[in-house]
């Protein structure tokens, strides 16, 4: 969190107030109860710390199941009940069926690259895997949706890099900010 949030007694710290959010885990081990979902409540907790209300993670199968889970969000659901944040973990890599950016991609209406350099930059921080998450950022609507890495690390090093941004993020979506006169 910026320091101008703190200082203020955490009113920043409700940005999502009124708002919704959601987390989708692609993660095929913790779908099928092999493994457990150890990014989701990282990223539930992050939101709802926000002030987003902010249901427990979605876990899915790598793959064709976290289009559904997209799509279902960003399509099927009435527009007024969309959230205004989406963020995936998972599926990013290079393994055959790490296929998120690809599902994700596909329903953006535009497109973000340098959120994703950012959080590749704070990545190399600690390690050099990090250049091979494929993740993609963008908008559809009034949501924002943006693929993170399926580490716990990866993850933590994304939050840092997207608290920073998310009130520029949610104003820019909404089209709130003071952008002066527009010809």
């Amino acid at each position: 969190m910026n320091s101008q949030n703190s200082a203020v007694g955490g009113t920043a710290d409700l940005l999502g107030a009124g708002r919704t959010a959601a987390v989708i885990i692609a993660s095929t081990s913790a779908a099928r109860g092999e493994a457990a979902d150890t990014t989701g409540p990282i990223l539930v907790d992050w939101l709802r710390t926000r002030g987003y209300e902010t249901p427990d993670a979605i876990v899915v199968r790598d793959g064709e199941p976290v289009g559904q889970a997209l799509r279902a969000l960003l399509i099927d659901a009435p527009e007024a009940e969309r959230p205004r944040i989406i963020v995936t973990s998972g599926g990013t890599g290079l393994a055959p069926d790490d296929r998120t950016p690809e599902f994700t991609a596909e329903l953006l209406e535009r497109q973000s690259p340098g959120l994703i350099y950012a959080m590749w930059r704070k990545g190399l921080e600690t390690t050099t895997s990090a250049v091979m998450s494929r993740g993609v950022a963008g908008v559809r609507g009034r949501s924002f949706v943006i693929n993170f890495p399926g580490s716990k690390g990866g993850v933590k090093d994304g939050i840092i890099v997207i608290d920073e941004l998310l009130e520029h993020i949610q104003t820019s979506v909404e089209d709130t900010t003071d952008h002066g006169p527009r010809d």
